[in-house]
């Protein structure tokens, strides 16, 4: 599977909701972009807390997913740009549904490995000023995900994101987030500690696991 990263993108913490800052608001670099083990170079986090660190150090969301927000949203102009979900990598033809945690990916000299689902959170609601999105994405799955730098390097926009090794078993990003999020879903305790034990998902996802485990 290979599909081409058509913008990488960057941000820096700005003013957001008051005296809030968010680095949600990413533009795409011109020319090559150093991805090292924390992230992109000249990307960064507002919030460390909750966002960053090793295995939330790019994000990606599926282009494949705008259209459908249009329609929902009833047009929105962030979707007519770059990185309307805050995402550093944008592409079609990659989404929840067909990508794994554990998924490696090449992309320029950089070797990428899927970590974790994004969780969402107010600031998408904020950004578009629009509720309900969160709702929307636990509903639907459409969350986004995170990958981890195996190896650092450097890529371009408009070179191949190739997978080159596949997870284990066949946890797609869009089945574990919908066992932990998706409040629709009955709890399935099999299928929650089968999560808990997947080595190649963030410590932080699994914890989650555990926690709706009660344990």
């Amino acid at each position: 599977m290979s599909v081409i990263a058509t913008a990488i993108c960057v941000g820096l913490p700005r003013p957001f909701n008051g005296a809030e800052l968010s680095a949600i608001d990413k533009r795409p670099l011109d020319g090559r972009a150093g991805i090292r083990s924390f992230g992109i170079e000249g990307d960064m986090v507002a919030d460390g807390k909750h966002h960053g660190g090793p295995d939330m150090a790019v994000h990606h969301y599926a282009t494949d997913h705008y259209p459908s927000w249009d329609e929902w949203l009833g047009g929105h102009s962030l979707l007519r740009g770059p990185a309307a979900f805050g995402e550093n990598l944008m592409s079609t033809g990659l989404a929840e549904s067909n990508v794994r945690i554990g998924d490696r990916f090449r992309l320029g000299t950089t070797l990428l490995e899927v970590s974790q689902p994004r969780q969402p959170c107010w600031k998408i609601e904020h950004r578009f000023d629009r509720k309900g999105m969160v709702k929307r994405i636990l509903r639907t799955h459409c969350c986004g995900w995170y990958y981890r730098v195996i190896e650092e390097g450097v890529a371009r926009a408009g070179e191949p994101l190739e997978l080159v090794e596949e997870g284990p078993g066949d946890w797609t990003v869009a089945r574990v987030f919908a066992a932990i999020y998706d409040p629709a879903l009955p709890m399935n305790p099999s299928e929650l500690r089968s999560i808990a034990a997947l080595e190649v998902l963030s410590a932080a996802m699994r914890d989650k696991a555990k926690s709706r485990l009660g344990e």
